[in-house]
C-alpha cells in the first residue's frame, strides 16, 4: 500500500460517505485474520496502517512473564528488558513480525474490505431511502416471476410481491409496468428487502390521495377504507370545508378521477360514500348503492339494524353478502339487514315508503 491508496480512501469518504478511519480500522481487523490464516500462527498480533503513507506493519503482542509456557503469546522478563529496561511483569511487549511478502496479501485483503464496505453503505442508503416510503406507492418493471413471487425492479433494488398480494384480475408479463404499495421494508444480510402489495387497502387510499387534489391538500379526508381486492371497495370521505363536496371531489369531472383509479385496479368497483359522525347516517351511506328506510342502533352490541325496501334487500346484502360485509368493515359496526316485510313480521313495524337520505355514489 502507498499514498495513492490513502488518497483513494479519502475519495471514497467524499463520494460514498464512508469515513476513511472506519475503512482503515476495518482493513486492519481483516489483515489480522489474513496474517493468522496465511502464516498459520496463533499469535496475538496487531496490524498498524500508517495514515499518511499507507505503510503496513504487523506486531506480535506478548505478555511479560516469569516463566514462558507459550512463546507465541509470552516473553520472559529478561528478554523483554533487553528490548526496553522499563518493562515489568504483565506488561505487553510488541515485536514487529511483518512478513516480507505481506504487501500482496494486504492489498488483496484491503480491496475485499473496501468493496464490502461500499456495498454495505449502498445497501444502507437504499434501505434508508425506501424505509421512508413504507405505506406509499412505487412503480417498477416486472423482472421475473416464480411460483411464489413477482419480482419488480425499482431501479436500485428489486422488490418482491408475493402472489397472494396480487389481485385476482392482475395479469402481468415480463417488462410490464406495475404499481405496488410498500407494506414492509426489511434490512437483511443480503440487503434491503421491499415487500409490495396490490391487495392492501392502503393502495386504494394512496391512489385517491395522488389523484384527488382536495385530498392531497387536506381539504377532503379519507376516514376509512374497506376493500375486497379486485372485486369491490368502499371508501368513506369527509370534507373540512362545507363548500366542498367530498364525494364529488373524488369522482372528478365526468368521473375522470375515479375512473383512473378503477383502471389501475383492473375494473375494481368503488363505492364512494360520505362519512358522518352520526352512526345511522353513516351506516345508511355505507350500504350504497342500496336505499335505506331506517337504521336502528343498538349501542350495547355495536350493532346497526337496517331496514330496506323489499325490492332492495338483495342489493343491500350484495352478491355472497359482499355489500353488507364491506359496509360493516367500513363503519366498524355489525350490520343486520331486514326488508320492510321482514321487519313488520318480526317487530310489528308498519311499512313506510319514506327512505333515509343518502349521500354516496357507486362506480363500476
Amino acid at each position: 500500500m502507498n499514498t495513492d491508496f490513502i488518497e483513494a480512501l479519502s475519495e471514497i469518504e467524499k463520494e460514498k460517505g464512508i469515513g476513511k478511519e472506519v475503512l482503515i480500522e476495518a482493513i486492519e481487523a481483516a489483515l489480522i485474520s489474513s496474517y493468522k490464516r496465511n502464516f498459520n500462527t496463533a499469535q496475538n498480533v496487531r496490524v498498524d496502517i500508517n495514515r499518511m503513507i499507507g505503510g503496513i506493519k504487523v506486531f506480535a503482542r506478548k505478555t511479560v512473564v516469569d516463566e514462558v509456557l507459550d512463546p507465541r503469546l509470552e516473553i520472559s522478563l529478561y528478554a523483554a528488558r533487553e528490548i526496553n529496561p522499563n518493562y515489568s511483569l504483565d506488561d505487553i511487549v510488541e515485536i514487529e513480525v511483518t512478513p516480507r511478502d505481506f504487501g500482496r496479501i494486504a492489498a488483496q485483503t484491503a480491496k475485499q474490505v473496501v468493496t464490502q464496505r461500499i456495498r454495505e453503505a449502498e445497501r444502507g442508503l437504499i434501505y434508508n431511502a425506501f424505509v421512508d416510503k413504507e405505506e406509499d406507492i412505487v412503480t417498477g418493471i416486472v423482472q421475473r416471476m416464480d411460483t411464489r413471487n413477482l419480482y419488480v425492479d425499482l431501479g436500485k433494488v428489486e422488490a418482491v410481491m408475493p402472489l397472494n398480494e396480487m389481485m385476482p384480475t392482475d395479469k402481468f408479463k415480463l417488462n410490464d409496468r406495475v404499481k405496488g404499495f410498500i407494506t414492509r421494508v426489511e434490512n437483511t444480510t443480503k440487503g434491503p428487502q421491499i415487500i409490495l402489495s396490490r391487495t392492501h387497502p392502503g393502495l386504494l387510499k394512496r391512489l385517491f390521495e395522488l389523484e384527488v387534489p382536495e385530498i392531497y391538500d387536506g381539504v377532503v379526508e379519507i376516514k376509512s377504507v374497506a376493500r375486497e381486492a379486485g372485486f369491490r371497495s368502499k371508501i368513506a370521505v369527509y370534507s373540512r370545508n362545507p363548500d366542498v363536496d367530498p364525494v364529488g371531489s373524488c369522482v372528478g369531472p365526468k368521473g375522470a378521477r375515479v375512473q383512473t383509479i378503477v383502471s389501475e385496479l383492473r375494473g375494481e368497483k368503488i363505492d364512494i360514500v360520505r362519512w358522518s359522525d352520526n352512526v345511522e347516517e353513516f351506516v345508511a351511506n355505507a350500504l350504497s348503492p342500496s336505499k335505506v328506510v331506517e337504521v336502528q342502533v343498538l349501542d350495547d352490541e355495536k350493532t346497526a339494524r337496517v331496514i330496506v325496501p323489499d325490492y332492495q334487500l338483495s342489493l343491500a346484502i350484495g352478491i355472497k353478502g359482499q355489500n353488507a360485509r364491506l359496509a360493516a368493515k367500513l363503519t366498524g359496526w355489525k350490520i343486520d339487514i331486514k326488508s320492510e316485510s321482514q321487519a313488520e313480521d318480526e317487530f310489528g313495524r308498519p311499512r313506510t315508503s319514506d327512505e333515509m337520505p343518502q349521500d354516496s355514489i357507486s362506480i363500476d
